[in-house]
């Protein structure tokens, strides 16, 4: 997106609403330079035959007339494994066989579509399940997902996401190291989680992140609780957030950042123009009036 530092996508939980041509005319119209497509319905089939995910392919690399779409995958479908339960089986459960198939196939997925990254996140403890128990179970299941990502060109993000096992920068990286700091496995930072576990805000979990982040959400969000808003809607310092994103920038970040508004698909066409035009704005304050040392 003109003028931006970074990369900017929109995800299509957002947009769950419209069929998938249809979110990606919007979100092409809007300037949008890449999308965060979550791998399930409605939009596609994670196991759709590779003919069908070769012909998505072929569709964002036309966008902008042939300057193209970037893609991250992400696999934050709700009901998608288990009807009764959301996000459900997750890694942290006793049988998380089907969330690793899962997983698996969004791999591959991505690496038919070109997209570099592939999102994913622990899960909520299970009742009775204590913290070394779901550290075990992550520490088990993560190695043969690293290697298929790894073979296939594809670097796994973990999120760390609140109320989840994984639940801050310092947990995700914690793990990391005890897999012994896989290239294959990074992490995906969401400003709005920021302001309710990070100790350090947006700019020290992205600066903790460091070389390992692999993937950037932006959404506003009140400083009590987990929910994604609009922005403006919420507790986000907007401007200081983008100047913290600029700084990974010049650190070496060349992912891109995407807007994550899961709860507003029945207000997506002015969602999608209205994100762009809020952070297009915060940018200009950050780009006139830049922060001190």
């Amino acid at each position: 997106m003109t003028g931006l530092p970074f990369a900017l996508g929109y995800g299509t939980n957002g947009l769950g609403d419209h069929p998938l041509p249809a979110a990606l005319d919007l979100l092409e119209d809007a300037g949008y330079d890449a999308v965060a497509l979550t791998l399930g319905f409605p939009h596609l089939d994670p196991w759709a035959d590779d003919t069908e995910v070769r012909a998505l392919r072929d569709r964002l690399a036309r966008a902008h007339d042939g300057r193209g779409l970037r893609v991250v995958v992400e696999t934050g479908t709700r009901y998608l494994l288990d009807p009764r339960h959301k996000h459900a089986p997750a890694l942290v459960d006793p049988d998380a066989a089907p969330r690793e198939r899962y997983l698996r196939r969004a791999v591959e997925v991505a690496a038919l579509l070109g997209a570099d990254v592939v999102q994913l996140f622990s899960g909520v403890r299970p009742p009775g399940t204590d913290p070394a128990t779901a550290d075990a179970r992550l520490r088990d299941r993560l190695p043969a997902l690293v290697v298929h990502a790894a073979e296939n060109g594809v670097r796994l993000a973990l999120e760390p996401e609140p109320g989840m096992h994984v639940e801050t920068v310092a947990d995700a990286l914690r793990l990391h190291a005890d897999l012994g700091a896989p290239p294959a496995l990074g992490l995906t930072v969401d400003v709005g989680h920021c302001l309710v576990v990070e100790p350090d805000g947006v700019a020290g979990a992205l600066r903790a992140a460091g070389p390992h982040l692999a993937h950037v959400q932006v959404d506003d969000m009140p400083r009590t609780h987990h929910e994604h808003l609009p922005f403006g809607d919420g507790d986000l310092d907007v401007p200081a957030a983008l100047g913290a994103l600029a700084a990974a920038v010049q650190d070496g970040y060349t992912g891109v950042v995407t807007v994550e508004l899961p709860r507003h698909s029945w207000d997506a066409p002015r969602q999608v123009a209205a994100a762009a035009t809020a952070l297009r704005a915060a940018w200009r304050t950050v780009h006139d009036h830049p922060p001190g040392p």
